[in-house]
């Protein structure tokens, strides 16, 4: 690709998040979707004609191996990420896996370790990571604002009806709250404070084997905690805070999605922060994969490989508590 031709995308996957992602890569100038690909190639033309992609292939080796493909999106069900960003980055892609980045460190270490022994660029879809307000809590945050930052928390709470072949009730699919709704705010916490010196989880399981819901309290240097609170059996209020010496920064709901944010000084006076988001705010990742492949990164500076793995290895704790495990680990 050339330093102003938009990135080239196809997608591996055709469930919701794949549809987000289609849907607001069309508000960006710098990708553009190509391919999609399914197990199936029924499936993948059904999913092309839906989010208007020129090509369908139900041949995963077939689309990886077209040249006017740059960048390959992993939106498979979890226990797939590994296998699927795995052949991408052997065929030379820009590869954004989903998050969970896979099902444990493990599986993410080899992840890192192939995509570097290939020399290609390899980031996990935390996409919120990238949205408006994060980037400006960021920068307060570097700037001092909040004081000595002693406490986040972060919560993300959303119902399921109970359904055991849903993906979410189904282990073999790496189903439960910690997966899908706990990396969002264990990934916070990281932003925040880095790495944990050790944390403390609470889980609870539903009658299929998974997690309903799962609490970690994160302990990290001079007695700063960080509380990440996930549930597939409540609907919270999906907020989130993180408070300093100075100053508190309270997050909108959904924290995670875009929105606004109050910065509150400890005398009170209140500054807000809104931001004029079209789409779902997925396409922000879109562009930091755009402007890493042009600079010739193999990594996001942002969001990089070794804290993916490290979040990886938090959530491997968390399950190791719980006693909870997958099929074939």
């Amino acid at each position: 690709m050339t330093s102003s031709a938009p990135l080239r995308w196809a997608v591996i996957g055709t469930g919701g998040i794949a549809k987000q992602f289609a849907d607001d890569l069309r508000l960006s100038e710098a990708g553009e979707l190509v391919a999609v690909g399914s197990r199936t190639a029924a499936r993948a033309e059904a999913f092309a004609a839906e989010v208007g992609a020129p090509r369908a292939y139900g041949d995963q080796a077939a689309m990886l191996a077209a040249d006017d493909v740059d960048a390959v999106y992993v939106a498979t069900p979890h226990p797939a990420h590994h296998a699927g960003a795995l052949a991408a980055i052997e065929a030379g892609k820009a590869v954004l896996v989903e998050k969970p980045f896979t099902i444990n460190r493990r599986e993410a270490e080899k992840l890192v370790a192939a995509a570097r022994a290939r020399g290609v660029f390899l980031m996990e879809a935390m996409w919120s990571r990238f949205l408006p307000h994060m980037v400006r809590i960021r920068e307060l945050l570097a700037e001092g604002r909040l004081g000595d930052v002693r406490l986040a928390v972060a919560e993300h709470g959303v119902w399921f009806r109970h359904d055991p072949v849903h993906r979410m009730f189904d282990p073999a699919l790496g189903g439960g709250a910690l997966l899908d709704l706990g990396v969002y705010p264990v990934s916070f916490l990281s932003m925040v404070f880095g790495r944990p010196l050790s944390v403390t989880a609470s889980t609870q399981f539903g009658d299929t084997g998974v997690d309903g819901q799962t609490a970690v309290i994160a302990k990290y240097e001079d007695g700063r905690q960080g509380v990440a609170t996930s549930s597939m059996e409540a609907f919270l209020p999906n907020r989130a805070s993180i408070a300093g010496t100075e100053a508190r920064i309270d997050i909108d709901p959904w924290w995670y999605r875009p929105t606004s944010f109050t910065l509150t000084t400890r005398g009170g006076a209140a500054e807000r922060y809104t931001f004029d988001v079209p789409g779902n705010g997925l396409r922000f990742q879109t562009e930091e994969v755009a402007r890493c492949v042009r600079a010739g990164l193999l990594e996001s500076p942002i969001l990089t490989l070794e804290e993916s793995c490290q979040i990886m290895g938090t959530m491997d704790e968390v399950r190791a508590q719980a006693g909870l495990r997958y099929p074939g680990e």
